[in-house]
């Protein structure tokens, strides 16, 4: 790979990860802005920020200067996946999507359940044909020089808060449950579609797969999430979520639950009893206290034999390194991994944390 003279080890590294078998040290991802490369400045195509996010040889463009200016670290990698919002799914049934500057929402467009169409999904929707061609394109341009990714499906519960709205969702739990888990299990149908889709026009060109969380996989792996379930309790989880949740897990090769926030850890312990879910990735959330004041959450996975995914600042390191075992244990590594800085390390800041995990390693900390 162009811009990861040693790819082939960092795959060893992942197939370590996923089979608990990483045993000198957590694996690391962590970037640096390169000293030694001033990075290209690519002009916006238009002032319409629609236009700018569905320009694809923007994308390409303006992601290979990223990708130039860039050390890689650890186990990290150039990954480029066509990005248009977490809402896109629900966008393939109807729903209006919105641009901003740095990510894009849905309005709901469904206000009355007994207008509800029939969830069936059209491969003629012209947002899922701009998803296709965008990785058609991201896949013709690769060439080898960076992996290509499946862009952020939220299928289920989440699909239909695209479509409904938050707020109108919940009542819906209870005011219209059978109509709630019948477009649910209306999208899996869909979600499948997609992925395989998307998932077999980049394996043309490389081996494995990959996604927004960037993890890499031999075979087909995807982020398994639900953020709704941060506002619904234990019960109505088993309800209305857990069935579409084993339903995705059943088609993947191996698969991560984006575990969004506190409200969510109400849930933990039930996703923790799925046996076909290999990690969970903690997102403790902007202004929550850092990696470090999670120990008992991320004992508690490791305990049930998942990996983990959890962003870490520096500061972090220290205790992680000490308090968890690296089996499968991945480490995002980020300046402020708890607010929305644009702060970024330089490439010497990076390689020195990698050279002080790599020292622990040395020390047998483990």
């Amino acid at each position: 790979m162009h811009f990861k003279e040693d790819w082939d080890q960092v795959q060893k590294r992942y197939i370590e990860y996923w089979n608990l078998e990483n045993h000198d040290r957590p694996l690391v991802t962590i970037r640096g802005t390169r000293e030694d490369v001033t990075r290209r400045v690519v002009a916006l195509p238009s002032a319409n920020l629609k236009e700018c996010w569905t320009n694809t040889a923007f994308v390409i463009d303006a992601n290979r200067a990223y990708f130039e200016a860039t050390f890689f670290g650890g186990e990290a990698y150039p990954v480029l996946w066509p990005n248009l919002g977490p809402d896109i799914f629900g966008a393939f049934y109807g729903a209006d999507i919105e641009f901003g500057s740095d990510t894009s929402w849905a309005h709901p467009v469904l206000h009355d359940w007994e207008k509800a169409p029939d969830f069936k999904f059209d491969p003629e929707n012209s947002w899922w044909k701009k998803i296709k061609a965008m990785t058609e394109a991201i896949v013709a341009d690769c060439r080898g020089d960076y992996f290509v990714g499946i862009t952020d499906l939220h299928p289920g519960c989440d699909g239909l808060v695209s479509l409904r709205g938050p707020e109108e969702l919940g009542m819906d739990l209870y005011d219209h449950p059978e109509e709630v888990k019948k477009a649910s299990a209306q999208f899996f149908a869909g979600f499948r579609t997609v992925l395989d889709e998307l998932h077999g026009i980049a394996s043309t060109v490389q081996k494995g797969s990959t996604n927004w969380l960037g993890l890499w996989h031999p075979g087909k792996w995807y982020v398994t999430s639900c953020d709704f379930i941060g506002m619904i309790s234990p019960d109505m989880y088993r309800e209305f979520v857990e069935s579409e949740i084993r339903a995705e897990l059943a088609i993947l090769d191996a698969s991560i639950f984006h575990l969004d926030g506190p409200g969510a850890l109400r849930h933990l312990d039930a996703l923790l009893e799925l046996d076909d879910l290999d990690g969970v990735q903690w997102c403790y959330g902007a202004g929550q206290p850092t990696a470090k004041h999670w120990l008992p959450v991320l004992k508690k996975i490791q305990a049930a034999g998942k990996t983990i995914h959890v962003s870490a600042a520096p500061d972090d390191i220290d205790t992680l390194l000490t308090e968890l075992k690296p089996e499968g244990l991945l480490l995002d590594i980020s300046p402020c991994p708890n607010d929305m800085t644009t702060r970024s390390f330089t490439e010497t800041e990076a390689r020195d944390i990698l050279k002080k995990i790599e020292g622990a390693r040395r020390s047998n900390i483990f």
